[in-house]
């Protein structure tokens, strides 16, 4: 059963860094985009956080609690501690608190707004928020997966 909840645990990471950094790309395409041209690069990028990053941040910490207690369960104590298991666990959560709260709600609005219009200087507020917030998700994330590569 723990290869399962493992499974899922690298289902969700995979699709939650994998689309982090399709949208990061996308990101980095917009600049080349007129301001209507990059208000369908954020709903775009909107949908990815609704579909693929938001479920796959949840299934990752939800599958790694799993895991935790299905290792603790087993042999009826806590594991010993483990820096890189801590450290994956730290910034894993960490990342994913980042993603749900601020940034799935912040995709969100932004795909709401019109990028040329009145909201436009909202929206500008609301993208760089939506950076900011992703480069440390997405950092936290990396250092989750090189902790959980460390793990041996």
């Amino acid at each position: 059963m723990s290869r399962l909840w493992l499974f899922l645990h690298l289902l969700g990471f995979t699709l939650w860094l994998g689309g982090a950094i399709a949208t990061m790309i996308m990101g980095i395409a917009a600049l080349r985009e007129e301001r209507h041209g990059v208000g369908a690069v954020v709903r775009a990028q909107a949908s990815l956080m609704k579909v693929a990053i938001a479920p796959g941040a949840l299934l990752a910490v939800l599958s790694g609690l799993i895991l935790t207690f299905q290792i603790s369960g087993s042999t009826g104590e806590l594991p010993g501690f483990n820096l890189w298991l801590v450290i994956m666990q730290g910034a894993g959560l960490v990342a994913a608190l980042l993603t749900l709260l601020i940034a799935l709600p912040t995709a969100t609005k932004l795909s709401r707004l019109d990028p040329a219009g009145e909201t436009a200087r909202y929206f500008d507020e609301l993208r760089q928020r939506q950076r900011i917030v992703g480069s440390i998700s997405g950092t936290l994330g990396l250092v989750a997966l090189f902790a959980g590569a460390m793990l041996g």
